[in-house]
């Protein structure tokens, strides 16, 4: 698993890395049942505190991405309610479109956005 953290960037190091193990989800780089490096692996590969990898996994295995196992360490296992990642996709998404909505960005705009991000993660797939 490739992960890189852009030092330069706002966004804290956890989320940075939180977000790249998402995608590496849709993209299927990653798949359910493939275990994750150790914190202290990653942490070391990417220069980063292993704090700040536990971080990370911790909010995974809260939303579900993966479980921690003593054993095996972070699993992918991806938590299949679709109704409540819906509930949190719409809050999520109320926000992003008030951004556009500010900036002028049409509803159409949005679509293809949309569009173009989902053939990414999941070609083939409409």
């Amino acid at each position: 698993m490739i992960v890189t953290i852009d030092f330069n960037s706002d966004e804290a190091f956890y989320i940075q890395l939180r977000n790249q193990i998402i995608i590496g989800i849709a993209c299927a780089k990653i798949r359910e049942g493939d275990n994750l490096p150790s914190v202290r692996e990653l942490a070391e590969d990417i220069g980063i505190n292993m704090h700040t990898v536990n971080k990370a996994y911790t909010i995974l295995k809260q939303e579900g991405y993966v479980k921690l196992d003593r054993r095996k360490g972070a699993v992918i296992s991806v938590d299949a309610d679709k109704l409540k990642a819906m509930d949190e996709i719409f809050v999520d998404m109320k926000v992003i479109l008030a951004k556009a909505i500010c900036k002028n960005i049409s509803c159409e705009e949005i679509h293809e956005i949309v569009s173009k991000i989902y053939s990414e993660y999941s070609p083939g797939i409409d």
